[in-house]
């Protein structure tokens, strides 16, 4: 319930993005309730911040870096202890990393991978095929972009385990059992050092340099400079966290929802050249990320008072929900055809990696049902989902088949 604060221009409502581990999906219905009765309210989550909810006030704020500074992007951490680099820098600071990086994940570099992204997918959907059951995010999602990333990183697989125990306390923290955010540091900590200690042995043995993000970021410089190592580190932090993570969440939404629609499903199977459509229809009904910005200077924006300083929310799955942009836009149609999709962002912190993540989402949709077409969530369960640093995702989602001589 939304109550309206008198020295506000917005309603203030009470209501947290980032819950506890809960069930169901949670763009529904409370999401869609809340984008429907207002196009921008204040959150009392935390110290407060503004949440925009349709698709025209979340674009332009996001390509508007002057007024909406990325220096904080989670909006319950006004002044973070932390730099996320380049996420958290403004043009044109940020425009100097993202051309560093921009050729890591270009289109021409992701065709290059086909067969690597193919062949790891299709071995371990060949892994849990005969089992007629298994936890789609321990035994899929989270193994698949994973594994590829770690290669364009440099990462040694054999670690994965360690890797994705620190991912879990930064990004999947609970502010119950972390309110102070002490455990998402110390692995953030962690993990800059591990980087550390393997920037400093590629530097002095060429031997252990590899084609790999991290084996070039030790000759990288910007402005005729050599990168110092800290700003280096949260670099690499960032691309850790991003690769191991969103992928994975954004996975486990598209097969909960194939799960629960045997139609869509169907429609899959029997014409399989729909599966980029259908992927792009997916990714626009559950937009995972939620983007977080500090307000720079006082302002009016879309008909709200902000002060230099305030944080705003734009949760990317209010956009691409927008019934003013989308005709039905809370059902999922893969027959909608072109549209605009912002899932992936807008502007200059535009997903860096969004051809890497269509093409392995498209990739595991085909592998998948070539060798498990039908499947459905076990009776009386339920996904159970969290909503941590930014990002949606799964924690859990069972899923079970068949099994046919």
């Amino acid at each position: 319930m939304a109550s309206v604060d008198e020295n506000a221009s917005c309603p203030v409502v009470n209501f947290e993005f980032a819950p506890p581990p809960t069930p169901g999906k949670p763009f529904l219905p409370e999401l869609d309730d809340l984008r429907r009765e207002y196009p921008v309210f204040r959150s009392n989550e935390g110290q407060g911040y503004w949440v925009f909810t349709r698709y025209d006030s979340i674009s332009e704020a996001l390509q508007s870096p002057d007024l909406f500074s990325s220096t904080a992007t989670v909006p319950t951490i006004p002044d973070p202890p932390y730099q996320w680099i380049p996420l958290m820098l403004d043009p044109p600071e940020h425009t100097k990393w993202r051309k560093l990086l921009s050729a890591w994940f270009s289109p021409g570099r992701v065709a290059s991978l086909e067969d690597t992204v193919r062949q790891r997918c299709s071995d371990l959907v060949d892994q849990v095929a005969d089992q007629g059951r298994c936890d789609f995010v321990a035994d899929f999602a989270s193994q698949f972009p994973t594994t590829i990333f770690l290669q364009i990183l440099g990462l040694p697989i054999v670690e994965l385990d360690k890797f994705m125990a620190w991912e879990e306390k930064i990004l999947h923290f609970d502010s119950a059992v972390d309110p102070d955010h002490s455990g998402m540091m110390e692995a953030m900590s962690e993990v800059t050092t591990y980087f550390g200690k393997l920037i400093e042995q590629r530097r002095t043995d060429a031997s252990t340099r590899g084609d790999d993000i991290v084996s070039a970021a030790v000759e990288w410089k910007i402005d005729g400079e050599p990168i110092p190592d800290p700003a280096l580190m949260n670099c690499l932090l960032l691309l850790f966290m991003a690769g191991l993570d969103t992928v994975a969440s954004q996975l486990s939404y598209i097969f909960s929802h194939l799960a629960e629609s045997e139609s869509d499903r169907a429609r899959l199977l029997a014409d399989p050249d729909l599966i980029p459509d259908a992927v792009e229809e997916l990714l626009r009904a559950y937009a995972i990320v939620r983007v977080g910005r500090r307000v720079t200077k006082d302002a009016d924006f879309h008909g709200c008072s902000l002060k230099a300083g305030d944080m705003v929310s734009l949760p990317l799955a209010f956009a691409s929900r927008d019934e003013d942009v989308y005709e039905d836009a809370t059902l999922v149609d893969i027959d909608r055809g072109a549209f605009r999709n912002i899932a992936f962002g807008a502007g200059p912190h535009r997903c860096l990696g969004s051809h890497l993540a269509r093409r392995e989402l498209v990739v595991a949709v085909e592998e998948w049902h070539r060798r498990i077409p039908d499947y459905r969530i076990p009776e009386g369960d339920s996904p159970v989902q969290h909503s941590g640093n930014g990002v949606y995702g799964f924690d859990r989602l069972s899923l079970e088949w068949d099994l046919h001589p």
